[in-house]
């Protein structure tokens, strides 16, 4: 009741804060997404084959995030439940993300071996760190608050593709870094991750549970599965498949949007990820917004009309090369860079709002065990989708990807309409009355 009176601006700050800790996936996963593909292809020669490889983290993701964010619902220390696997996996994952060109260099089975051990240290530290946020912010007010979560992520999407990824083209010496050309965003990005890992130990200090929550925790992981598995109520089963569709279009592009960029807008691997900091923009402008949005209008509604306006400008970036194939190179450009930045305005409004849906329905003691699900539902998703679209390029060109990710995207809106619970509870109770 007292959370209704004062609203999300008490929140705000230490939101902020929280927010940090998604800073370091924001800023890691668009370089990792845009570069490793071209890496790789130093080596490999078919797409398939790339996006197979891309698969690697998202693989490592459906059995990691779901365990550890468990693990960490148990674990009782003074630090708190999350702090301790962030503190000691998060700066490992640093080092090994700064390491990526360097052991491109010496061989395929060298960078291999890197990108394992990065995907094994961050996608285990990615459920602790998203669930911070829902340990601390009440269920009405996560749509905000993790508006705000998506806002940093946002700008450390733009500090990494548009800031750090100009400097691939960059040709110095450094000392102990050596020549920097196309590597040197890598150790920087690792760098800024130490900096938020320092920002979070200093300023977060997480809840303890009381005697109830800490009762409530003891259930085992596995069982806890099966018991949101077997709620009569269909909702959260619904959200996850939705989630799954929509990320499987979503990762079915992604991976390959740096190659398209290189291969048929003719940009330099410097401009390369420009296209997903057009997105990156996105989310840190609107972000915040589509919360707000989500909590006035509701978030079912919120997701399906973002769902349908994106399978809207997919299908346009399906027709974008014959639609702008008589213009200059820079018109084309920008023009793709504008539909990416419309892309990622609702993208993150969908986002935004479909994790709040799933902790809506979790209490204090199951948030990481939720956080688990929607993560299982994404890599799921994540694991497939390249490997559709690397077979799909190879066989009718980049321009068949777009219509994969329409196709999905209409899919996960027909099955959000199933959905009946998720929102905020005044929503709720309007819609039951």
């Amino acid at each position: 009741m007292m959370s209704e009176k004062k609203g999300f601006k008490p929140y705000l700050g230490i939101t902020f804060l929280i927010g940090f800790g998604f800073f370091t996936m924001g800023l890691m996963d668009p370089l990792y997404d845009t570069y490793v593909p071209i890496f790789l292809s130093r080596y490999l020669s078919k797409m398939s084959l790339v996006g197979f490889f891309m698969t690697l983290d998202n693989v490592l993701a459906i059995f990691l995030i779901p365990l550890v964010s468990a693990w960490s619902d148990n674990t009782y220390t003074k630090l708190g439940r999350r702090m301790p696997y962030i503190l000691v996996l998060l700066p490992l994952t640093a080092f090994l993300f700064g390491a990526i060109p360097y052991a491109t260099e010496v061989s395929l089975v060298a960078l291999l071996v890197t990108l394992i051990l990065l995907n094994i240290t961050k996608q285990s530290v990615r459920g602790p760190v998203v669930a911070l946020m829902p340990d601390t912010i009440p269920a009405d007010y996560r749509s905000e608050a993790n508006g705000v979560i998506n806002t940093m992520g946002g700008i450390a999407s733009i500090v990494g593709t548009i800031g750090l990824a100009r400097l691939m083209d960059l040709d110095i010496t450094l000392p102990i870094l050596g020549p920097t050309k196309d590597k040197l965003p890598f150790p920087l990005g690792g760098l800024f991750v130490i900096l938020a890992v320092i920002l979070l130990f200093i300023f977060i200090r997480e809840k303890q549970p009381d005697a109830k929550e800490t009762q409530e925790q003891k259930v085992p992981i596995l069982e806890s599965f099966r018991n949101v598995a077997a709620q009569k109520d269909k909702s959260a089963l619904y959200i996850l498949i939705a989630i799954f569709l929509w990320f499987l279009g979503y990762q079915g592009v992604l991976p390959f949007i740096g190659k398209y960029s290189v291969d048929v807008l003719r940009t330099s691997s410097g401009m390369a990820a420009l296209a997903a900091g057009m997105v990156g923009i996105a989310y840190a402008i609107f972000a915040i917004p589509s919360g707000y949005v989500a909590h006035r209008f509701g978030r079912k509604k919120t997701i399906r009309t973002c769902l349908l306006v994106i399978s809207i400008l997919t299908l346009l970036l399906f027709f974008h090369k014959w639609i702008t194939a008589g213009l200059s190179n820079s018109l084309r450009l920008g023009s793709f860079w504008a539909i990416m930045f419309l892309f990622g305005i609702f993208w993150v409004s969908i986002i935004t709002n479909s994790f709040p849906m799933l902790w809506q329905m979790a209490e204090w003691g199951t948030i990481g065990i939720y956080t688990g699900l929607y993560y299982t539902a994404s890599q799921a998703a994540a694991i497939l989708g390249p490997v559709l679209t690397g077979v799909i390029i190879d066989i009718f060109g980049y321009q068949g990807i777009f219509l994969f990710c329409t196709i999905c995207m209409i899919c996960a809106r027909a099955i959000m309409g199933k959905v009946t619970k998720g929102e905020p509870s005044e929503i709720q109770n309007a819609t039951q009355k």
